[in-house]
């Protein structure tokens, strides 16, 4: 318990799914928590659920000057940022046949550029103030091939890739900032679940899927399950740990065929 004591974190896509499940346990280890996302009907909820330590502000990622306004109204209310979370995603059904531009142009500026944005901001605003922790979530499909949706392996990989990119530069720098990247397999939320309706959509409208895409997935997790990851690399406890990737999959990504739920 307390591990995070005191600490200030920021975390994306926090209004449902994984970003509230690391909400609801970022506050329980001693956190404030600022609540950052686009819903806002939702963003509120998780934020009045934990009183006086999470506020909601609204945060669209693919802006950068809505980051520097979070992030400075959060320096402004709290003196610091010691976490930041970039956990935002979005999914577009599309093989790299079928995948439309603006498909590709949506999902690569909520994951990719909100991924650059948020370090970009939280780095510059982290060295000033003693240091800090970047999360970036980031997803198997950026370890293996996943055929339906290209636009977001591209963009998880870029997360990944730019994770080594800040925490190389930030240990250079010697500013005492971290940044590491976990990779779930399916986890069970909003998101996830649309993707069955995403499907057929798309097969009606002409997607071709391989037989074996329709093959039943391995063991679906919880947010819960998953958010302990991102506290681990959030606290002390992965003191030196930087610049690496958490895989959390239960074998899923280096597996031959489908893992038995």
């Amino acid at each position: 318990m307390n591990q995070l004591q005191g600490r200030i974190a920021i975390v994306t896509g926090a209004a449902k799914g994984l970003g509230e499940a690391v909400v609801r346990l970022f506050v329980r280890e001693g956190a404030v928590v600022i609540v950052a996302d686009v819903d806002v009907e939702n963003g509120e909820r998780v934020a009045a659920a934990h009183g006086a330590n999470a506020r909601f502000k609204r945060l669209d990622v693919r802006s950068e000057s809505e980051w520097e306004r979070v992030i400075a109204e959060t320096v402004a209310e709290f003196g610091r940022l010691d976490v930041l979370v970039n956990n935002a995603g979005v999914i577009e059904i599309g093989s790299i046949e079928t995948q439309t531009a603006e498909q590709w142009r949506l999902v690569n500026a909520v994951i990719a550029d909100g991924a650059f944005f948020g370090c970009k901001h939280a780095v510059r605003t982290m060295k000033t103030t003693g240091g800090g922790t970047i999360v970036n979530v980031a997803s198997i499909a950026s370890l293996q091939g996943e055929p339906y949706v290209a636009a977001y392996c591209a963009a998880k990989g870029a997360v990944e890739a730019l994770t080594r990119s800040v925490a190389v530069h930030c240990a250079q720098m010697k500013y005492n900032i971290r940044c590491n990247s976990i990779h779930p397999g399916r986890i069970e939320t909003p998101l996830t679940a649309a993707i069955p309706g995403q499907m057929k959509a798309a097969v009606k409208a002409g997607f071709k899927m391989a037989a074996s895409q329709g093959a039943t997935q391995s063991y679906t997790a919880q947010a819960d399950e998953i958010a302990p990851a991102v506290l681990y690399l959030a606290s002390d406890s992965s003191k030196y740990v930087n610049g690496t990737r958490l895989v959390i999959d239960n074998t899923m990504s280096v597996t031959s065929g489908v893992v038995p739920p």
